[in-house]
């Protein structure tokens, strides 16, 4: 059986860790497989957003898989070359930043390098089931996936910090009101609730949203003046969609907040 599988979902790509076993934990295979699905995302077009999940309700992912990596005899020169061998990121894509719209569908646990999983998508849909948190910190294991970049910027540096340090599991209401989830649904709902999201987003103009997302995401680094000057440059490039936008609104389109949210 396929450690991931990759399927079409309306106007959405499902990306599965399908390891129920492990908790969905990553081994070398599944990140390599994990990488493919991504790249595979990105060339079809049709796909207007990768939903990433973890087979089951148990986990959405529980990092890497590191009795796999215990079984594996390393020196500590050897497994840096090992590293630097995947420039795209451990666990498969963590170091790409996707050119569309990702949304991670949460159940159970969703620890560790899962969690960097996770927070590498734009959006995370949880089950009132979900556990969050990095609990290799009692291991002396290091967030190398992009969690310390990650959840400072979506939690803030106070909250991050915490995370990071102490290793806490919270739960998905915590998860919720801090920010690192965007909604909580009911269990067995996230994946229902992740394609509703995806197919809204599908019938946006993609341009201009395409083009909005970048401008944040390139933008977070920045200074305000420079934030602002690349908002205007980036979204310069769409304004033609934008001028027949407007024409529809002005036509009647979308009053009163008809087709508003997703």
């Amino acid at each position: 059986m396929a450690k991931v599988r990759y399927e079409r979902t309306g106007a959405a790509a499902v990306l599965t860790i399908d390891r129920e076993e492990r908790r969905n934990a990553v081994d070398v295979e599944t990140s390599e497989l994990l990488l493919e699905g991504y790249r595979r995302f990105e060339a079809d077009d049709e796909a207007r957003a990768l939903v990433l999940t973890g087979a089951g309700e148990l986990a959405f992912c529980a990092g890497a898989d590191l009795k796999a990596l215990a079984e594996v005899d390393l020196s500590a020169a050897e497994a840096t070359e090992r590293l630097d061998e995947r420039p795209d990121g451990p666990l498969g894509f963590t170091r790409i930043i996707p050119t569309k719209p990702t949304i991670a569908a949460i159940s159970g646990w969703c620890l560790a390098g899962g969690l960097e999983l996770a927070l590498w998508c734009d959006l995370r849909i949880a089950t009132e089931t979900a556990r969050l948190g990095f609990p290799e910190r009692r291991w002396g294991v290091p967030l190398i996936d992009g969690g310390t970049q990650r959840l400072p910027r979506v939690v803030g540096l106070g909250r991050g910090l915490e995370m990071i340090l102490t290793g806490r599991i919270i739960d998905a209401e915590e998860a919720r009101a801090i920010g690192l989830a965007n909604e909580v649904v009911g269990p067995g709902l996230h994946m229902e609730r992740a394609l509703e999201i995806a197919e809204g987003l599908a019938t946006f103009p993609q341009e201009t949203m395409l083009s909005d997302r970048r401008a944040a995401l390139e933008g977070i680094g920045m200074t305000l003046a420079e934030g602002l000057s690349h908002e205007a440059e980036v979204g310069s490039k769409v304004i033609d969609v934008a001028i027949r936008g407007a024409s529809r609104f002005a036509d009647g389109e979308g009053r009163g907040g008809e087709g508003a949210g997703v």
